[in-house]
This record gives structure tokens, C-alpha cells and sequence, in this order.
């Protein structure tokens, strides 16, 4: 892959540069009597998390539709909980992988390619990555979501390169597909040592 001229990065945010928290999570799901993961598997299916990456419904709604999937299984209380605690779970950055973007951004252009929430900006603010990339293409804002087609080719408008030109990084395969099936270059991601091998080229 070193050998691969690349001129933009097309970089994934979370379980790439984001990671979440789910401790609290944890400690109240146990104290609830369900199983640990329980309210990730409800916020993110389909039916409750789709809406919130293509920005149909907000925070509230989807606090919402977590409480009333977790109900029946503990009080109405624990459920409301739960949800608000899932909701705002606390977040950090991996600074081997922020370092890394740092670096190649003065070679090439950077753009955050990912779906995530309407309040996303927010969220990278208070990690101190607001000038982490040229742009960000965040599924909530342009109402597409990896993998569909429409949001890698804003993000390649954006990098202003040809798909061919671009290094797309990703911790989902299914992600990584798409983009390699426009013609990029495609990372699945699964640690810093694979973006690492990736931008080789890039960073000499």
C-alpha cells in the first residue's frame, strides 16, 4: 500500500479516533438485572439509530426510542436512565491516530467521512480536533450514510481528488467495500499500526 499514490485521506471517526466509555453504562445495566450491552443493542438498531445518522430525528427522540425498547425489562425510571447515561457517554481520542492525521494533513488533504450525530461538531470541539481535517462529511448533516453511495462521493467533492487519489480508513468492512468499490484505496481498520502501514507512502 506504501507504494499508492494518495492525495486526500478519507478517515472514519468513530472506532477510528473516537472511542466511547461504556462504563457507567455497564454498572447501571447490572444494577437493572439485563445483560451488559443491552442498551447498545437497542440504540443502535436499525429502526433507532438510522433516523438519528440521517438526521430525522434529534437526541430527545432518540433517548426516547432507547427508554421504550429497554421498557418492560426494568421500571420506567431505570430505563429513562439508562438511555439518558447511554446517550451521553463519555468519549476520547486516540492521540497515536490523532497524531497521525496531524502529520499526513500537511501532505495531503484530510476529511472525516462519517456517520454520526447532529451535535458531532460539538463533540469534536471539546476534544480539541476542530482543525483536525479540511472538512467533515457527517451523515446527519447531508442525510446519507456509509455505506451508501451518495455520502462517499460528497466526501471525495470535498477532498476535490479523483476517487482513485484517495485513502479511505474505516473499522467497518462493509465501509471499507463501498469506498474501494468507487475506487479508492481501502484501511480496515483494527488498530494505529494499520493507519500507520497505510500512510507510509504519504509520510516517508
Amino acid at each position: 500500500m506504501a507504494d499508492v499514490a494518495i492525495d486526500a485521506v478519507l478517515c472514519d471517526v468513530d472506532g477510528v479516533i473516537r472511542f466511547f466509555d461504556d462504563g457507567r453504562v455497564a454498572a447501571l445495566e447490572r444494577a437493572a438485572g439485563v445483560a451488559e450491552g443491552s442498551t447498545a443493542a437497542v440504540g443502535y438498531a436499525p429502526e433507532n439509530d438510522l433516523p438519528l445518522l440521517l438526521g430525522r430525528i434529534g437526541k430527545t427522540q432518540w433517548v426516547d426510542s432507547i427508554a421504550r425498547g429497554l421498557a418492560g425489562r426494568m421500571t420506567e425510571a431505570r430505563a429513562r436512565g439508562l438511555a439518558e447515561a447511554f446517550a451521553d457517554s463519555p468519549f476520547r481520542a486516540d492521540e497515536t491516530v490523532v497524531r497521525l492525521l496531524r502529520r499526513v494533513r500537511e501532505h495531503c488533504r484530510v476529511v472525516l467521512v462519517t456517520n454520526a450525530t447532529a451535535w458531532l461538531d460539538e463533540d469534536l470541539a471539546s476534544l480539541g480536533l476542530t482543525d483536525l481535517a479540511d472538512a467533515v462529511v457527517n451523515s446527519s448533516r447531508v442525510g446519507s450514510a456509509k455505506p451508501d453511495r451518495r455520502i462517499y462521493e460528497i466526501a471525495v467533492e470535498r477532498a476535490g481528488v479523483a476517487p482513485e487519489r484517495c485513502l479511505f480508513v474505516d473499522d467497518r468492512r462493509e465501509n471499507v467495500d463501498a469506498a474501494v468499490a468507487l475506487g479508492m484505496t481501502g484501511v480496515h481498520y483494527r488498530g494505529p499500526e494499520d493507519l500507520r502501514r497505510a500512510l507510509a507512502g504519504v509520510l516517508g
